[in-house]
Parts: C-alpha cells; structure tokens; sequence
C-alpha cells in the first residue's frame, strides 16, 4: 500500500515528491446523492484532493446519543470513488462557520470556558467521541488502500488559546487512536497565533486568502523545514444576515492561488464548493476586530462565492482556477460530469393551511419548565429552535418600560396576547411602557451559535432576566420548541390546522405537483423571518433581512408526482400566502 509522509521540503508518496492540490467540500453541506457531482467537479478543476471537517454536534446531538456518524466513512469512500485523496479535519473544534463551532452545546454548557483546555472533563468526552469516530478514518488511510493522506490536530488554535499541554495530549489521543498519517496544525500566519497554535514535530500549516509570500515567511520563522501549505486559501467569504453579498473578483482570486503554487507549496481551496447549511445549523459571530461585539448570525447559503457554486455549477472563478491549476497537471483535466437536472418549470405553491404558534408548541414542544428566573436554552436542552417565555407583570403599577438583559438573539414580545414589539442582542426594551398587571410573552429564537472566537460556546436564550422599571420578575415558564421536533416520523399529525389569518406568525403547510425532480430554489416574497421544509427536509432559516437569495432545494429532496411544503414563519406572513420554486 502507499505511504504519505512529510519531508524535509516535500509531501512525499512512496519517496516521491507530491503536491496537495486540495478543495474544501464538507460532506455535510452536500446532499448525499450528490456527492459524486461535486467531487467530479473539483477534480475536473484540476485539484487531487478533498478536505472535510466533522462536526460532531451533528453527529453526537445529546451525550451518548449518535446521529449518522457513519456518514464521514460513506464520504470518504465516495472520495476514493472519484479518485482523490482526502484530508480530515476532526476537531474537536471546527469552525467552519458551524453552529457553535462544530461542539454540542451540551458540552459547552456543562464546561464553559473550560472547552479547549487541557480540563480533564472537556478532554473526557472529547475522547469518548474521538474514540467511537476515528476509526471510520483509520481504516480509509492511504497506507491500508484508502484515500486519507492527512489528519488535522484541533482548528486555528492560535486564534483562541495557547494550552500547549492540551494541544499535545490531542495528538497523542489522535494516535492513540490509530491515526498514522502525517498529522497537522493550520493558523493564521501571524506570530502569536502560530506560537499558540503549533505543536512541536506536527507539520504547521497556514491559512490567509492573500499574500503568500509574507504568510510563507512567517511560516518559516517558525518551521525552517518542512512543506509549505496554506490549509485554506480563502477564495471567496460567507456572508452575514443584513449585511452586503460578499464577492470577490475571480481574477484576483486566480492570481492569489499562482502566487501560492509558484512558492512550490500545496493548497486547499476554501471553499472549492461551500453548499448550504441547511437545518438551521448555520453559526454566528461577534462583531468588532475582537470577535467580542453584537451577533452576527450567518446565513443559510454557504455558498462562499466558490469556484463551484452552491447549486454545484461553474462559475467563473472555476475556469480561472482551473487555467491555474492545469499548469500543474501531468496530463489533461478530467471533463466536467453532466449538470444535475432542474425543475422544469416554475412552481407556485398555495400554503392553504394554518396553525397558530401556540398549536404548534402544544404539538410539538418540550415541557414547560418553572422557573424563579429565565432558563437559557441550554438549561432547557434546546439547541436550534426557539423558547417561549411566559411571564405577569404584578399589579396595579404605572407603566414602566419592560427591559430583557443578557438577550443574545432576536425576541418576538407580546403583552396580554397582542404583539409589543421585537427585541434584539444584549439589553433591549420596548418601545412602549407596560401597565400591570399584565401577561407578557418573550419569543426567543436562536440565530446560531458562535463559531469563532471568545464568545464561542456562550448561552443562548435570556441569559440576565425581565425587568419592569428596575425589579426583576420572577416566576417564569419556559417552553422549547426544537427544530429536532419536525424531523419526527409524522410530526404534524393531530396539528389543530386552520384557514390562515392575514399576516399572521405560525405554521403554514401545502402541497404541490412536479413532473420529474431536480435542483430548485425557493422563493417566499413577502415573508419575514423562519424556516422551511421540503417533504420534511429541512432547507434552513430564511429572513426578508437579507441577502435576499432563494433557498436552495437540492432535486433529490424532491418527489415526482405529489410533494408537501412547511413554513414556519415567526413574525409575519405575506398577505398572498404563496411561495415559488423555479
């Protein structure tokens, strides 16, 4: 069987030199069926190799309690179907734009800022995971016939912490495990993210989206030997609700990869396909050049404007990287495989019935939790989703102005059944004083976790309390209603439906007719805030908020002949109660 090391200058493959044409394609942002389309796609490009993170939120959504771990190997093979090779990029931590970095926010809720720390309870879990995971890497290693040539040690540590004895005792749990291909660090090419970052004789790598020559040096500095690679050459960038498309001109992205190549390193292309964070998995970050400002929730499309698209086209950027990378090509490029199919034609869909949120927290809910003060979503075991807050203002009192502290999200206020107003991050207050006594209702939706930086892993929910004028009130029931619930086998049976109400928050449900399946988007014109479901597939948060773009349907969701359609909408629907897909 082959053998991959690392050498003195080169990644060397049987004892000859090699360079890491890479791609970044995360398996879990790509349907399954399509796969195969992708992978051909980034070969077609020109590149020799995919990298994947795990995130093992998804695959561990409660202690001890999997969900298709197994979906990595199945990948894994799928890249050794298309013949290239892979690097993994495990975790722990991931980044990756990921709700919560890629950790459960069970686990970072017991921990705290205990989670990325040599803490022997942090460590636990994470080697009861990496236990139960890696194998499935293991037995798909180059040196055993499979196509793993690479496994990365934690993420960009050096942009969190400096725990050397944490990063030492992950390597030697990756070993322990049964890894024996070269392992790796990646960071910014900054000093002190690579003296945090690295672990002495593991091969550091570096990742910036320019300026290659300087990242190099900086390299060097640090690791005078040893290959050169930019782990992620970040070709384009994700995009965050209410802000401005992110682009960038695929000519200069083309010439940043020259410079790469021309320095006689190796490179994965970040994002080479970014696909989409469907389920409402999409993470957040915080503002400010600290990462310690408001949320920034990201948005659903992870498309990153890539050189393959998030429908799996090719866009521009694709044929100039792939002029690039041919340059470094013993032969011809592969052609690129048959476009996936599209919907034929457009398709208006009637969302005819209707049940208001209170119908569909009845339904589908947790139990309601009592409590003297406000539970985070983390105490009510709610990791993507929403919490009602129900609370009475005593009386009589004069109207004082009701304040939520420690708000990280977005909240819907209603006072006595009638909406007050919407209230966002940190300390918010109504815009119109509340009389007692009065019934109040807090909507509390998680727009995604942070995924990077010091604010990772913080709670969500109300995390300070209700206050009328100064006093807290106390006395409060709490209810989650888990985005998990409607994945249930015939979740919305018994659901109160009604006639939809003009304008109004809650559940709408239709059908629709397609001929044949195939790649779609969908449209809501009018709509303000939720998510929407295809046949029970989840395809992520939409917001009027913007950047306005359809949600992406991938055909396989898709059936010929009869299909149903979700919205749960949170704040306000359109007056037409339509969507389309085209």
């Amino acid at each position: 069987m082959a053998d991959f090391t690392v050498g003195e200058t080169d990644f060397l493959l049987d004892g000859r030199p090699v360079r890491l044409l890479s791609g970044a394609l995360h398996y879990f942002r790509v349907h399954e069926e399509q796969w195969g389309h992708r992978l051909a796609m980034l070969r077609a490009m020109g590149l020799n190799c995919v990298e994947t993170y795990v995130p093992w939120n998804l695959h561990e959504p409660e202690p001890g309690g999997y969900a298709d771990e197994a979906a990595l190997g199945r990948f894994l093979d799928a890249v050794h179907a298309a013949g290239m090779w892979a690097i993994v990029r495990p975790g722990p931590y991931i980044c990756a734009e990921w709700e919560n970095g890629g950790l459960p926010y069970w686990l970072t809720g017991r921990v705290g800022r205990r989670a990325r720390t040599e803490d022997p309870e942090y460590l636990g879990h994470v080697e009861r995971w990496f236990t139960r995971l890696l194998p499935q890497v293991v037995e798909r290693e180059i040196t055993v016939g499979g196509a793993v040539v690479m496994v990365q040690v934690e993420n960009e540590y050096g942009s969190y912490g400096c725990d050397g004895e944490y990063l030492r005792g992950l390597v030697e749990l990756l070993r322990g495990c049964g890894v024996s291909v070269p392992l790796f660090t990646s960071d910014g090419p900054e000093d002190h993210m690579l003296t945090g970052g690295s672990v002495p004789g593991v091969l550091a790598t570096v990742n910036f989206g320019s300026g290659a020559r300087e990242a190099f040096a900086a390299l060097r500095r640090h690791r005078p030997s040893g290959p050169l690679m930019c782990m992620e050459f970040w070709c384009g960038w994700f995009e965050h609700w209410g802000a401005k498309p992110a682009r960038r001109d695929a000519a200069d992205a083309a010439g940043a990869l020259r410079e790469i190549l021309a320095a006689g390193a190796s490179v994965n292309v970040y994002m080479a396909h970014g696909g989409t964070s469907f389920g409402g998995w999409a993470g957040a970050n915080r503002a400010g050049s600290l990462h310690d400002g408001v949320l920034e929730p990201t948005v659903t499309s992870y498309d990153y404007d890539a050189p393959v698209d998030q429908a799996g086209r090719p866009t521009e950027k694709f044929w100039r990287f792939r002029e690039v990378l041919a340059e470094y090509q013993e032969g011809p490029l592969p052609e690129l495989p048959p476009a996936p199919a599209v919907l034929a034609s457009p398709v208006r869909v009637e969302l005819g019935e209707w049940a208001p949120p209170q119908a569909v927290l009845a339904l589908l809910g947790d139990k309601e939790y009592e409590a003297p003060v406000p539970p985070t979503f983390e105490e009510l075991g709610v990791e993507r989703g929403l919490v009602r807050y129900r609370l009475e203002v005593p009386g009589p009192r004069e109207p004082y102005p009701l304040t939520v502290a420690g708000l990280s999200d977005r909240a819907v206020v209603h006072v006595d059944g009638v909406r007050a107003g919407v209230l966002e991050g940190g300390t918010s207050t109504l815009d119109v004083p509340v009389a007692g006594p009065a019934s109040v209702e807090v909507w509390v939706e998680s727009l995604g976790r942070v995924n990077y930086g010091p604010r990772t892993g913080e709670p969500k929910g109300i995390t300070g309390g209700v206050l009328h004028e100064r006093q807290f009130l106390h006395g409060v029931r709490a209810q989650g209603l888990r985005l998990e619930a409607f994945e249930e086998p015939d979740a919305l049976t018994g659901m109160d439906w009604r006639a939809p109400r003009p304008g109004a928050a809650g559940l709408y449900r239709g059908t629709f007719e397609v001929a044949a399946p195939g790649d779609a988007g969908l449209e809501l014109p009018g709509w303000t805030r939720g998510f929407a479901w295809v046949n029970g597939f989840n395809l992520g948060r939409y917001w009027s908020a913007g950047p306005v773009r359809p949600l992406y349907v991938p055909g396989p969701v898709l059936r010929a002949g009869g299909n149903e359609m979700w919205v749960l909408e949170l704040e306000g629907a359109a007056a037409e109660r339509a969507v389309r897909l085209r």
